[in-house]
């Protein structure tokens, strides 16, 4: 069960864009011919796709949660800037965007895991190649799952704002399904449900090549950050770029 609707008013400072996430992406519009071309699977209130389109990219987000796309549109304020939003899943991307087009896909902030099912894990792969121009790349940003698959319950990091904070908890229910469920809790102590056992695939780095090599990708590379700082079997998160 979803109660997206408690996550929005606070989606931005609990999901911030930092410095370092900019300057990452400045470095990645430098590699391609302008106008770059950018896709963001899952792309929440939509703050990154106005920074990237002010820079005189091309960008298309994807966001299945309308509360989330419509505040997205909402600070889509200018015509004049090449930005659009769709609510489009990723079942649907191969079919209604252009092949051989961008240059970057995006999907941060753990929304891989939501393409719960294995198989539309593959797809999910062999979709973005084909949407993908020659030597175009994947960013994902996500958890490091090694950390927590196969433990019957596991409680993930706290992250927090100064109004609220977010408690996230990763169940182990049989074979390869697991049950994700995430609360906010207010200042004043109110808990607001946002996930409630939602079905998830918490995906793990030997997974990511295996399937991204099925593919034809042929290059993986892991960070801990979006500092490039070196990841490790214990590092809480990790951002793997695939070409």
């Amino acid at each position: 069960m979803e109660t997206i609707q408690n996550l929005v008013e606070y989606y931005d400072e609990l999901f911030p864009v930092t410095q370092a996430q900019y300057d990452f992406y400045t470095g990645l519009m430098e590699e391609f011919q302008k106008p770059v071309k950018f896709l963001t699977i899952g792309c929440g209130t939509g703050v990154m796709e106005n920074y990237l389109a002010k820079q005189m990219t091309d960008v298309t987000g994807l966001e299945t949660i309308k509360d989330l796309l419509e505040s997205a549109t909402r600070k889509h304020r200018t015509q004049l800037m090449s930005l659009r939003f769709f609510k489009m899943s990723t079942i649907e991307m191969v079919r209604f965007l252009g092949k051989n087009f961008y240059n970057v896909i995006s999907c941060l902030n753990d929304r891989i895991i939501f393409i719960h099912d294995k198989i539309l894990l593959r797809k999910f792969f062999f979709d973005c190649k084909q949407l993908l121009a020659k030597d175009g790349k994947i960013i994902l940003q996500l958890s490091n799952y090694n950390l927590y698959k196969n433990k019957s319950s596991s409680v993930m990091p706290e992250i927090s704002s100064v109004r609220v904070s977010l408690s996230s908890k990763l169940e182990y229910v049989n074979d390869e399904e697991y049950a994700f469920s995430r609360n906010i809790k207010t200042g004043s102590g109110k808990i607001l449900p946002v996930y409630q056992k939602a079905s998830v695939y918490p995906i793990v780095p030997w997974e990511i090549e295996d399937f991204a090599k099925e593919a034809g990708f042929t290059s993986i590379e892991y960070f801990a950050d979006f500092e490039k700082n070196l990841f490790t079997p214990q590092s809480p998160s990790m951002v793997v770029v695939i070409k």
